[in-house]
Protein backbone atom coordinates (compact mmCIF):
# COMPACT_ATOMS: atom_id res chain seq x y z
CA UNK A 1 0.00 0.00 0.00
CA UNK A 2 2.76 2.38 0.98
CA UNK A 3 4.59 1.80 -2.30
CA UNK A 4 1.54 2.60 -4.45
CA UNK A 5 0.98 5.91 -2.59
CA UNK A 6 4.56 7.05 -3.01
CA UNK A 7 4.41 6.06 -6.67
CA UNK A 8 1.32 8.21 -7.15
CA UNK A 9 2.89 11.14 -5.27
CA UNK A 10 6.08 10.74 -7.26
CA UNK A 11 4.11 10.72 -10.49
CA UNK A 12 2.23 13.87 -9.43
CA UNK A 13 5.52 15.58 -8.55
CA UNK A 14 7.02 14.68 -11.92
CA UNK A 15 3.89 15.91 -13.72
CA UNK A 16 3.97 19.17 -11.75
CA UNK A 17 7.66 19.61 -12.57
CA UNK A 18 6.99 18.98 -16.26
CA UNK A 19 4.09 21.42 -16.35
CA UNK A 20 6.16 24.07 -14.58
CA UNK A 21 8.96 23.59 -17.09
CA UNK A 22 6.55 23.81 -20.03
CA UNK A 23 4.94 27.00 -18.70
CA UNK A 24 8.36 28.56 -18.05
CA UNK A 25 9.55 27.77 -21.58
CA UNK A 26 6.36 29.14 -23.13
CA UNK A 27 6.61 32.37 -21.12
CA UNK A 28 10.19 32.86 -22.31
CA UNK A 29 9.06 32.30 -25.90
CA UNK A 30 6.22 34.78 -25.43
CA UNK A 31 8.66 37.38 -24.08
CA UNK A 32 10.90 36.89 -27.14
CA UNK A 33 7.99 37.35 -29.51
CA UNK A 34 6.92 40.54 -27.74
CA UNK A 35 10.48 41.88 -28.08
CA UNK A 36 10.51 41.09 -31.82
CA UNK A 37 7.20 42.88 -32.32
CA UNK A 38 8.46 45.92 -30.40
CA UNK A 39 11.56 46.06 -32.62
CA UNK A 40 9.41 45.80 -35.77
CA UNK A 41 7.18 48.67 -34.63
CA UNK A 42 10.21 50.79 -33.73
CA UNK A 43 11.66 50.16 -37.19
CA UNK A 44 8.37 51.19 -38.81
CA UNK A 45 8.32 54.40 -36.78
CA UNK A 46 11.86 55.26 -37.87
CA UNK A 47 10.98 54.69 -41.55
CA UNK A 48 7.90 56.89 -41.14
CA UNK A 49 9.92 59.68 -39.56
CA UNK A 50 12.57 59.46 -42.27
CA UNK A 51 9.91 59.56 -45.01
CA UNK A 52 8.31 62.63 -43.44
CA UNK A 53 11.68 64.34 -43.14
CA UNK A 54 12.54 63.63 -46.77
CA UNK A 55 9.17 64.83 -48.04
CA UNK A 56 9.50 67.98 -45.93
CA UNK A 57 12.97 68.69 -47.24
CA UNK A 58 11.79 67.97 -50.78
CA UNK A 59 8.97 70.46 -50.47
CA UNK A 60 11.25 73.07 -48.95
CA UNK A 61 13.80 72.65 -51.71
CA UNK A 62 11.11 72.65 -54.38
CA UNK A 63 9.84 75.95 -53.02
CA UNK A 64 13.34 77.42 -53.09
CA UNK A 65 13.74 75.99 -56.59
CA UNK A 66 10.65 77.80 -57.82
CA UNK A 67 11.77 81.05 -56.19
CA UNK A 68 15.23 80.82 -57.69
CA UNK A 69 13.86 79.69 -61.05
CA UNK A 70 14.59 83.02 -62.62
CA UNK A 71 18.10 83.40 -61.16
CA UNK A 72 21.42 82.02 -62.39
CA UNK A 73 21.40 78.62 -64.08
CA UNK A 74 23.95 77.05 -61.72
CA UNK A 75 21.74 77.30 -58.65
CA UNK A 76 18.83 75.71 -60.50
CA UNK A 77 20.73 72.55 -61.31
CA UNK A 78 21.88 72.10 -57.70
CA UNK A 79 18.48 72.83 -56.17
CA UNK A 80 16.69 70.64 -58.72
CA UNK A 81 19.08 67.77 -58.10
CA UNK A 82 18.71 68.04 -54.33
CA UNK A 83 14.94 68.19 -54.62
CA UNK A 84 14.89 65.04 -56.74
CA UNK A 85 17.24 63.25 -54.33
CA UNK A 86 15.06 64.06 -51.32
CA UNK A 87 11.83 63.15 -53.10
CA UNK A 88 13.26 59.83 -54.28
CA UNK A 89 14.55 59.11 -50.76
CA UNK A 90 11.13 59.93 -49.33
CA UNK A 91 9.38 57.66 -51.82
CA UNK A 92 11.78 54.79 -51.10
CA UNK A 93 11.32 55.20 -47.34
CA UNK A 94 7.53 55.33 -47.74
CA UNK A 95 7.58 52.17 -49.87
CA UNK A 96 9.73 50.42 -47.27
CA UNK A 97 7.29 51.52 -44.58
CA UNK A 98 4.33 50.25 -46.57
CA UNK A 99 6.08 46.91 -47.08
CA UNK A 100 6.74 46.60 -43.36
CA UNK A 101 3.15 47.52 -42.52
CA UNK A 102 1.74 44.94 -44.95
CA UNK A 103 3.85 42.11 -43.56
CA UNK A 104 1.77 39.83 -41.43
CA UNK A 105 2.83 40.03 -37.84
CA UNK A 106 4.20 36.77 -36.48
CA UNK A 107 3.29 37.74 -32.92
CA UNK A 108 2.60 34.67 -30.77
CA UNK A 109 2.73 32.25 -33.73
CA UNK A 110 5.60 30.23 -32.24
CA UNK A 111 3.93 30.16 -28.82
CA UNK A 112 0.64 28.98 -30.30
CA UNK A 113 2.39 26.27 -32.29
CA UNK A 114 4.24 25.05 -29.20
CA UNK A 115 1.04 25.02 -27.14
CA UNK A 116 -0.70 22.99 -29.86
CA UNK A 117 2.19 20.52 -29.83
CA UNK A 118 1.97 20.31 -26.03
CA UNK A 119 -1.76 19.57 -26.27
CA UNK A 120 -1.08 16.78 -28.74
CA UNK A 121 1.58 15.24 -26.51
CA UNK A 122 -0.69 15.38 -23.46
CA UNK A 123 -3.49 13.75 -25.45
CA UNK A 124 -5.79 16.76 -25.23
CA UNK A 125 -6.88 17.10 -28.85
CA UNK A 126 -9.82 18.72 -30.53
CA UNK A 127 -12.32 16.30 -29.00
CA UNK A 128 -12.68 18.61 -25.97
CA UNK A 129 -13.42 21.66 -28.16
CA UNK A 130 -16.70 20.25 -29.50
CA UNK A 131 -18.17 19.60 -26.05
CA UNK A 132 -18.12 23.19 -24.78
Amino acid sequence: MQEAGSGLLGSIRRLTGSLTSIVSTRLELLANELQEERLRLTQMLLFALFALFCFGMGLLLLTVFIVVLFWDDHRLVVLGTLSVIFFVSGVLAALSLRGKAQQKSKLFSASLAELARDREQLGVGNEGAGHE
